[in-house]
């Protein structure tokens, strides 16, 4: 057992009767990092043909130098090779655990597992297989318990389908086709702290998700999924997983809940209840990864799925058609109205403009050049250039000795306006701006909620729902959803206030209107200062001159 009450434990991939080559390799782990207290196996156990070797262990003449504990079979030819269905001993330190159940130690840790692949249909179930009411019986087992908030551990030969949903790609591995949708809805029930599987031949640690929804639910733990490939494979793909785990019983919750930084969705959540969607997953066709919108106040609603392009969905709308206002907007880039000499740079789907009566000199606006409300009514394309004009600001203020800060007001606005507003670095720091907006806003009874830095706000509001968001130049991002009024200049308060720039007369931007022809000199000593960041001139867009 490692320091602080932590088990120490090993996870092994298809040993396909190969135990020779398993404990070997078990040895030379422990010989140069020390004890382990358990070694888990997933996958094939046995190989299609019985190895001799395994007798020795029957027999007593060789013992497994650990307490081994695998699953059952993922096919007909070795069933045979596991007798009782609830779990047996198989050799000396070596245990079945059984077709379906939890198994808690002293310790506390608590390891579901499930043997075997999903039955395509038919009555009894296949000893090699798992039904729907195998799933089922497992997850009440568990969820009928007081208090549950998941398992520590849980332990499946086979895949759950959609697992690369919102993460990391396993590859030439299509969950679609050989993951099971119910192991999908198990995992979504049980909130493992650690996901093992097998059978495909890879190695595959797919990025940490979330267990909860942002902004709706109190935090809890993440889950990580692995899958390892066989003991012995040519390919020299990892097979054995070594980590140290904290029983969840043990832990301090806030030490529990900790979000890493690569945190991603979870990749079994769908619209309108949270439960698992990988199990509905077509396996004939493909479809781009859902993208879920939540309703924030306090009554539950439907969520949306917003209509891009796919099969099935409305297409998206050509980058050269983009939206048209219902009235003449001030900010579409076409319209007769917008004041195009304040414009300093134009992308494919983007520009960028000084602010009229801008807060600082260099305070700018990034707006789509076609007509759209919010940040959430963004085409993908369309959000992609507004991260390329940020990360170029973010470089050209810091190349000032200034800081990006970032914010926008979905409410009481016709057309999207990012406002961009550089604060000197000898001014105040990151931790500084973010306490004044947090300070300013209590004073003013709005609820300032902090978004994970993965989260996009698209995850956490729907279009057309009124919002205030600002964004520091770490990457945090502060969040209100505006329920009845809002102060149409908070934003600029903030950053005008004596705790941020000291210039609270520049709260109202109508009060530093110039004169068109001193804009107009501002907006090209900007142009000309910004060019060697500008990535129109990597790529110039249309109606660039």
């Amino acid at each position: 057992m490692a320091p602080g009450g932590a088990l120490r434990v090993l996870v092994c991939g298809d040993v396909e009767g190969r135990l020779g080559s398993l404990y070997s390799r078990v040895q030379a782990a422990q010989s140069k990092s020390g004890s382990f207290d358990l070694l888990l196996c997933v996958g094939n156990f046995f190989g299609s043909a019985r190895d001799p070797e395994w007798e020795a262990y029957q027999t007593g003449a060789k013992k497994a130098p650990i307490q081994t504990y695998v699953l059952g079979a993922n096919n007909s030819e070795t069933a045979q090779c596991f007798p009782d269905a609830s779990g047996c001993e198989l050799a000396e330190n070596i245990t079945y655990l059984g077709r379906k159940g939890v198994f808690s130690g002293a310790s506390g840790l608590q390891i579901a597992y499930l043997s075997g692949t999903e039955s395509t249909g038919g009555e009894p179930t296949p000893a090699h297989c798992f039904s729907t009411k195998d799933v089922t019986d497992l997850k009440t087992s568990l969820l009928s318990a007081s208090k549950f908030k998941g398992v520590d551990i849980l332990l499946t030969s086979s895949w759950p389908k959609g697992v690369e949903i919102f993460g990391n790609s396993p590859g030439d591995i299509d969950t679609k086709k050989c993951g099971s949708g119910l192991v999908s809805l198990l995992a979504a029930s049980l909130k493992p702290r650690y996901h093992f599987a097998a059978l495909q031949k890879v190695y595959y640690e797919r990025l940490p998700y979330r267990n909860h929804t942002v902004l709706q639910e109190a935090a809890q733990h993440v889950s990580r999924f692995i899958a390892l490939a066989g003991v012995g494979n040519s390919d020299k793909r990892k097979y054995l997983y070594a980590f140290s785990i904290l029983p969840m019983s043990s832990m301090e919750p806030a030490e529990l809940v900790k979000q890493p930084q690569d945190v991603t969705e979870n990749p079994y959540r769908r619209p309108g209840g949270g439960k698992s969607c990988a199990h509905m997953l077509p396996d004939e066709k493909e479809e781009p990864a859902p993208q879920f919108f939540f309703d924030l106040s306090s009554k539950p609603k439907g969520r949306k799925r917003r209509p891009e392009g796919g099969e099935g969905q409305q297409p998206k709308r050509a980058p050269s058609k983009p939206p048209l206002p219902t009235a003449a907007c001030w900010f579409c880039l076409a319209s007769p109205e917008v004041e195009k000499h304040l414009v300093v740079s134009i992308g494919t789907h983007c520009y960028l403009a000084l602010a009229k009566g801008g807060l600082t000199p260099d305070h700018v606006l990034i707006l789509p050049i076609g007509h759209s409300q919010s940040m959430v009514d963004l085409a993908s394309e369309v959000v992609e250039e507004v991260e390329q004009y940020k990360s170029a600001l973010k470089r050209f203020f810091g190349a000032r000795g200034k800081r990006f800060v970032a914010f926008e007001r979905n409410y009481r606005s016709q057309h999207l306006q990012l406002q961009v507003v550089p604060v000197p670095l000898n001014c105040c720091t990151t931790e500084d701006i973010k306490e004044a907006f947090i300070v300013q806003a209590e004073e003013q009874r709005i609820e300032l909620l902090e978004i994970p830095e993965h989260s996009a706000l698209k995850q956490i509001v729907q279009p057309g729902t009124p919002y205030f968001y600002v964004e520091l130049d770490n990457g945090e991002k502060l969040f209100h959803r505006i329920r009845k009024s809002f102060p149409l200049q908070f934003g600029r308060e903030v950053l005008a206030s004596e705790a941020i720039l000291a210039m609270p007369g520049r709260a109202d931007w109508r009060s530093c209107q110039a004169g068109q022809e001193e804009e107009a000199t501002a907006a090209q000593d900007f142009r000309q200062a910004f060019e060697p960041f500008d990535l129109a001139q990597e790529d110039e867009g249309p109606g660039r001159e």
